[in-house]
């Protein structure tokens, strides 16, 4: 076996062989790097336990993968196994005790705990935790390393109705073991999750036109003047006792239709717009800064439509939101009522709140604003998630062709200056 000084050089410079190998290090003996014939490769530590002669076997614990952990990180973690068995203790067989003790229902607890409340943006961290909760519900008392992928495989095929969220959800799932199986909280390598077929996902984006705009715009006047109608369920016993039909009317949270107008002229998330604070705006640039957002620091322009509706809006004292709630200092927690009360009167069911950003783009693709510049405008990190917008931007080619085939006719025609013909429509009598 050979001998190396493990560091990142070194670590970089090794070569898998026909078999597996471990490097030993050359300073702390008993520390070494586990290589594959695949590539991959392992920071591993040696020992006999119970501070034990030759006669006693030799026992090697995986600390973790190289790339998960640095050299250093992986050294200290060596050394400190070793002091354990010098004291008489015998990290392996504890570590291999607690995997076999910690259920499908601990593991998802600690990697809320140490995982999603640390590293994770909040809104990701929410939506991992209801992919934890169902695994949690399903399968909570297995054992960890005895979950089956026959289990995730039906879990996940329990979610086929929406396949968006199934594939997430296993995305989810995996992660979870691959994150316990870099601590040594299952055996390295064990993933119930991978390999799993997923589902084909129908594209989603749903692009408002412009006559639904308008009656979407009828419906949020209303919903601050007269009020939108109520849904109520004629079939139940207590119908007959509410208020006439005529008079079944209410009138929005200001806030909440505010929101509503901000999702629709800037193109931002829901989460950036309900937890915007009134100290991020700049009026005088006309851009509200966000200093985290899903893709990090961001700033939210502001056109006139969109200034005036943050200068229609009161500021509460004690809260320091744009879009106040109901409880103190706390911003609006969701939409969803006065949404699904303004889709309804705008005949617009189906359609949902993310889709008011798709159709931001889409209106800026329309105009020939260029990708790049919408791209700014919905703060992409990647030129790749804007592009989905690129089949609306039909004016850019319209104007192409308008010109070649305009060059080409004056061509055709001794030099003659081009004229763009404008075709009539079918049903005309005029030939072709």
């Amino acid at each position: 076996m050979p001998v190396i000084k493990i560091t990142k050089r070194a670590v970089d410079a090794l070569a898998p062989g026909e078999r597996p190998f471990i490097a030993f290090d050359t300073d702390l003996a008993g520390f070494g790097i586990r290589v594959m014939p695949s590539g991959a490769m392992s920071y591993v530590v040696e020992y006999r336990p119970h501070g034990g002669g030759r006669g006693v076997a030799k026992r090697r614990v995986t600390i973790g993968r190289v790339g998960a952990l640095t050299p250093d990180q992986a050294r200290k973690a060596a050394a400190d196994m070793l002091a354990q068995v010098r004291l008489g203790g015998d990290p392996g067989a504890e570590k291999a005790e607690k995997r076999k003790a910690l259920t499908v229902a601990g593991l998802c607890d600690a990697f809320e705990t140490e995982h999603l409340e640390t590293k994770v943006k909040d809104g990701t961290a929410e939506a991992h935790s209801l992919a934890l909760k169902r695994l949690k519900d399903a399968h909570g008392s297995v054992k960890a390393e005895a979950l089956s992928r026959g289990q995730v495989s039906a879990l996940h095929s329990k979610m086929r109705d929406t396949p968006y969220a199934a594939n997430r959800a296993l995305a989810v799932w995996s992660k979870l073991y691959s994150w316990a199986g870099v601590r040594g909280l299952v055996p390295e390598g064990f993933n119930p999750a991978r390999g799993i077929e997923k589902y084909r996902e129908q594209g989603r984006e749903r692009f408002l036109t412009g006559e639904e705009f308008a009656r979407l715009g009828d419906a949020l006047r209303l919903a601050e003047t007269e009020g939108l109608p109520w849904d109520v369920d004629e079939t139940k016993p207590g119908a007959k006792h509410l208020v006439r039909e005529s008079n079944r009317r209410r009138v929005l949270d200001p806030f909440a239709v505010a929101a509503i107008r901000l999702l629709i002229l800037t193109g931002a998330r829901l989460r950036e717009i309900l937890h915007a604070k009134w100290s991020q705006v700049d009026v005088e640039r006309g851009v509200i800064f966000l200093p985290d957002s899903k893709t990090g620091k961001k700033p939210v322009y502001l056109s006139a439509a969109a200034q005036e509706v943050l200068a229609s809006l009161p500021r509460i004292e004690g809260n320091p939101h744009i879009i106040a709630g109901a409880n103190v200092g706390a911003p609006r927690a969701d939409l969803k009522k006065p949404w699904a009360a303004v889709t309804r009167a705008g005949g617009l069911e189906g359609v949902r709140l993310h889709d008011l950003r798709h159709s931001f783009a889409s209106f800026g693709a329309g105009a020939s604003l260029g990708l790049p510049i919408i791209g700014k405008l919905l703060g992409h990190t990647q030129a790749a998630t804007t592009q989905r917008y690129a089949h609306l931007d039909a004016d850019p080619l319209r104007r192409a062709v308008d010109t070649i085939g305009a060059t080409i006719s004056a061509a055709m025609d001794g030099d003659k200056k081009g004229e763009v013909v404008q075709f009539k429509r079918s049903g005309s009598n005029s030939a072709v």
